[in-house]
């Protein structure tokens, strides 16, 4: 056995043995009495024999005294009792350095000056360097480390942090000392002492420190300990990044106790899974439940930081976003600029279209255009890009926001403006100086030289911009992006999809034969098509291979079109494809219907909703046939 471990044992024994024989003192020693009318003379309090063991009885060696007993030592103890109401009663520093000269103080007293000291300066401000120099400072150090082993559990927690707070060496002996007494006892503290413990040490030490990880270790085997639902989020926000497996135990606690949480409680807990990217669906369906049934005022903070953690968790949850999306509304035209955006984007992110919300944004966006961010007028059009939103009043709206940024273009950075100009086509209100500055080559080589996932995307919207371009844009002259780089398409998905299956079935019907076809075709306008083909004036498909491709890159074919034919485009819509609880199409995908259809196409649209309902697959041929027909019908009035 280690020496110190020993002598610590001995220690223990020793109080343990000479308890059975003290007694507690039965009357105010005479010198504590003052008469009335006299002031009385500080002096040092005298202490019976072994009066240390008494007066500083640890609460959490084995079958030693609980807290309740910790309590009866002070109230049966007047000398105890004095000198801790002088200590909580000090107001500044030196009035508690002074009492280790009027007063002898034991370990534990010592501990309890250390912890107020720290509070003090913490409180007030105060520097920490003079009080850690003091020499009386270091007499209370040496008392308490000489008799560490007597100062109280909780105590000890507290003087640990106390000791961080004032920012003592942690390599110095009496601070390692302390450290080391903590960990002998940590199985001994409450579950609530470890949570605090484990609180203060995340903040003061990050992750890398012994202490902490045996504190959390504690933490995960006692966790059906857990009581109240401050410690839970407490935990959840500040400590269960740290331990995956004590996150787990969290989220069942809070999932047991969810009703108990409120509004405040809800949002710290949705922020905490949602900055560990934990998306606990059982637990934020609860939450979700009970945020809808009992409360029925949100704050502004709330509301914010509850769609931020259900934007970045993806998860969708319709009656909270209403709620939230109404209680915003009135909110709006208070609100800073950062907010807004903040806002916006994460509905756009959610894909929850609010039009009362959307037009008081845009609104605000027009009252307050001097206080907005070119920066942050960009996130509201990408968020309404993304949504397809046209305010009601458009015409004034993009007016501001074309004036806005008039001579701004070159202060954005490379992918903020390549998204801005993407979102203004979609919008149908990008102008040829947008289209310029971004289609320019020396732009273009800026794109190209960067080998990222980030910067081949934003290739991919370089070639929607340059399709908007050349579709919609019949005055614009130029430039247009070289063909080396239109090759670059978006990514095929890697696994096929229940409606991409179904729909290839149905179309070997409609088709009759593969030449009459092809599928998953990549056009030079950055847009992929689900299946092409050509038909003549009665609808009936005809080869394709022989026909001029001016949509494809590299055409098979020379020959032009026969007179009365027409080349169709089948497009199948996925449910990500379209706003939330809504079958309205996100913007990016009207821009792409849109480009098909101004490159010569009809377009059949496939939408998840009506397709997959069809349960037979000739039920899903007609269905193809008849929308082919309707699509051809409605062209030839047009």
């Amino acid at each position: 056995m280690p020496p110190t471990m020993a002598a610590r044992l001995v220690r223990r024994c020793c109080w343990r043995h000479f308890s059975a024989f003290i007694s507690p003192p039965s009357a105010v020693p005479a010198s504590l009495l003052v008469p009335a009318g006299k002031v009385a003379v500080a002096r040092a309090l005298p202490q019976a024999p072994f009066a240390s063991f008494h007066t500083s009885s640890p609460s959490s060696w084995a079958d030693g005294f609980s807290v309740k007993e910790q309590v009866e030592d002070t109230t049966r103890n007047p000398e105890h009792r004095v000198i801790v109401e002088l200590i909580e009663t000090a107001t500044s520093p030196q009035d508690l350095l002074q009492l280790s000269e009027l007063h002898v103080l034991n370990s534990n007293q010592s501990s309890l000056v250390i912890t107020q000291l720290s509070r003090l300066a913490a409180e007030k401000n105060l520097e920490t360097k003079s009080i850690l120099q003091d020499e009386r400072f270091q007499q209370l150090i040496g008392i308490m480390d000489s008799q560490i082993s007597q100062v109280w559990n909780n105590t000890l927690v507290n003087l640990l942090k106390s000791l961080y707070s004032l920012g003592m060496d942690r390599n110095r002996r009496e601070m390692q000392s302390v450290e080391q007494e903590v960990l002998w006892r940590l199985r001994r503290l409450t579950f609530k002492q470890l949570a605090s413990l484990a609180e203060f040490l995340v903040i003061r030490l990050g992750k890398e420190s012994r202490l902490l990880n045996e504190v959390i270790k504690k933490l995960e085997l006692r966790w059906t300990e857990l009581e109240g639902t401050r410690t839970v989020v407490m935990l959840m926000s500040k400590v269960g990044h740290i331990s995956p497996t004590l996150m787990d135990r969290l989220e069942d606690k809070a999932l047991e106790i969810a009703e108990q949480f409120n509004s405040d409680d809800i949002r710290k807990i949705t922020l905490a899974l949602a900055y560990q990217n934990r998306r606990c669906v059982p637990l934020l369906r609860a939450l979700s439940y009970h945020l809808i049934q009992k409360h029925s005022e949100l704050s502004l903070n709330v509301l914010m930081d509850l769609i931020f953690a259900y934007g970045k968790l993806n998860f969708h949850q319709p009656q909270v976003f209403q709620k939230i999306a109404t209680d915003l509304h009135p909110h709006v035209a208070t609100m800073a600029p950062i907010e807004v955006t903040r806002c916006i984007r994460s509905f756009a992110l959610l894909k929850w279209l609010s039009l009362p919300l959307f037009e008081a944004i845009a609104q605000y966006a027009l009252d307050n255009t001097k206080q907005l961010p070119v920066t942050l007028l960009c996130s509201i059009i990408l968020s309404f890009a993304r949504l397809n939103f046209q305010p009601s009043g458009s015409e004034d709206f993009f007016s501001m926001v074309h004036e806005e940024l008039q001579g701004q273009l070159n202060s954005l950075e490379p992918h903020l403006l390549t998204d801005l100009v993407w979102s203004l086509c979609v919008l149908q209100q990008a102008k040829a100086p947008y289209l310029q500055r971004v289609l320019a080559p020396d732009f273009c080589a800026q794109i190209r030289g960067d080998q990222s996932l980030k910067a081949q995307n934003l290739q991919v919207k370089l070639i929607h911009i340059n399709a908007a371009a050349k579709l919609e844009s019949p005055g614009y002259r130029g430039p247009f992006l070289p063909p080396e780089m239109l090759s670059a398409a978006e990514p095929a998905g890697e696994k096929v999809t229940m409606l991409q299956s179904y729909l290839r079935e149905a179309l070997a019907g409609v088709l009759g034969n593969q030449e009459h076809g092809r599928f998953d075709v990549s056009t030079i306008y950055g847009w992929q098509i689900d299946a092409e083909m050509v038909v003549n004036s009665e609808n009936k498909p005809l080869p394709l291979k022989d026909f001029a491709a001016p949509h494809l890159l590299c055409s098979e074919g020379t020959k032009p079109l026969p007179p009365g034919a027409r080349r169709v485009a089948f497009l199948r819509w996925e449910f990500p494809n379209f706003s939330n609880r809504s079958k309205d199409l996100l913007g990016r995908y009207v821009m792409a219907r849109r480009h098909i259809q101004a490159a010569g196409f009809l377009v059949v649209d496939v939408p998840h909703y009506e397709f997959l309902d069809l349960k037979l697959e000739r039920q899903r041929t007609a269905y193809l046939r008849d929308k082919l027909s309707k699509a051809t019908a409605k062209a030839m009035a047009s």
